[in-house]
């Protein structure tokens, strides 16, 4: 019988998510993650069968927190353009961080080879888009924003943006231009 995990997992995957996070998949060996969540190589491959397993749990830990706050954002009494401007700039990180996001770093990455990379990527997307839909309808409905613009076209172009966004962010980007951006083409909804 072997010894009993002395590691939470849960804590585990979400360091690990900040290491990848930071430094891309092919760029985080298995070293760093073991020096970063203070376990052996044994108890990595253990726990997680392997780094690429651990990326995805790791993405996957990425998706719930986004769908987390994109429920906590979109359920606030704030007007919509003011969700949907916060939910842009958490999303890109803009403001935060330059690490852009975790699962748009890692679409461009991997997206293309790795089937796991994608569905994560591709379901997060998803909700995002759909969560962006259900926000613009309903600032349709309440006069905030133009009914006569297609919802679904609008949530999509909000999709893209986060992408793009997220992708100048990581390439250093200045700020002040991506929030002009941000800010018109939500002005524009």
């Amino acid at each position: 019988m072997g010894r009993p995990m002395q590691f939470d997992a849960e804590v585990a995957v979400e360091t690990a998510m900040g290491v990848f996070w930071r430094n891309g998949y092919a760029a985080t060996t298995p070293q760093a993650l073991t020096t970063e969540l203070g376990i052996g190589k044994g108890s990595l491959y253990n726990t997680f069968g392997s780094k690429h397993n651990l990326f995805v749990l790791s993405m996957a830990r990425y998706s719930g927190w986004r769908t987390e706050f994109l429920s906590e954002n979109f359920s606030s009494i704030a007007p919509v353009r003011l969700q949907l401007r916060e939910a842009v700039r958490v999303l890109t990180g803009y403001g935060d961080h330059d690490r852009g996001c975790l699962l748009v770093n890692a679409s461009a990455e991997l997206g293309c080879t790795d089937q796991a990379v994608a569905e994560v990527a591709g379901s997060l997307f998803a909700r995002v888009e759909d969560a962006f839909r259900e926000a613009i309808q309903r600032g349709q409905r309440d006069g905030e924003l133009n009914a006569a613009r297609d919802a679904a076209a609008d949530a999509c172009a909000l999709l893209t943006m986060v992408i793009g966004t997220s992708l100048l962010l990581k390439a250093r980007t200045d700020h002040e231009r991506v929030l002009r951006s941000i800010d018109a083409t939500i002005e524009g909804l």
